[in-house]
């Protein structure tokens, strides 16, 4: 039986394809500066290059991103976030930006691995680790692959267009 791929609100599928494009910049860049600066548990080969601040800028990105997404989440989207992957996975990336954005860059440059935000820091790279993993296997779970290309999916209904996206985000479902 041949059913049709669901369809998936085109804001969502914007928002989370953008930052299913990101936070796996975010997370290996991540790891890179782990590496050259940290490496109490792991060292890779020492790439060249300012890692500290490529990872920086894949941050920025992300920040106002993640706060588009976290608004979405909790007025169109917030029936999505009953599924606790979904929820660990919105936490997870929140609390990596937040607490990216408390860090100082200079600090690994220095060697100063003690700060309570860096320590946080590392704590939402582990848990943004778990919980897309987690993520993705639950939506494979629910709905096999067919659900999960309903994300990639460029079709756009006709009310479902840009000029639709103040009203889903006002409306509660």
């Amino acid at each position: 039986m041949n059913r049709p791929i669901p369809y998936q609100p085109s804001l969502l599928r914007l928002l989370h394809g953008c930052t299913a494009l990101l936070v796996p910049l975010a997370w290996l860049s991540g790891l890179v500066v782990f590496s050259n600066h940290d490496g109490r548990w792991f060292r890779l080969p020492t790439l060249p290059g300012d890692w500290i601040d490529i990872h920086g800028t894949v941050g920025v990105l992300l920040w106002p991103l993640a706060v588009l997404f976290a608004l979405y989440a909790l007025s169109a989207g917030r029936s999505r976030l009953r599924q606790p992957a979904n929820a660990a996975a919105l936490i997870g990336l929140m609390l990596a930006i937040g607490s990216g954005k408390l860090m100082q860059e200079d600090w690994l440059r220095t060697g100063q691995l003690d700060a309570f935000p860096y320590h946080l820091h590392l704590l939402a790279w582990l848990l943004i680790s778990g919980a897309v993993i987690w993520h993705g296997a639950a939506v494979l779970r629910r709905g096999g692959w067919r659900f999960a290309r309903s994300m990639a999916q460029l079709q756009v209904r006709e009310n479902d267009g840009p000029r639709s996206w103040p009203r889903q985000l006002l409306r509660r479902r």
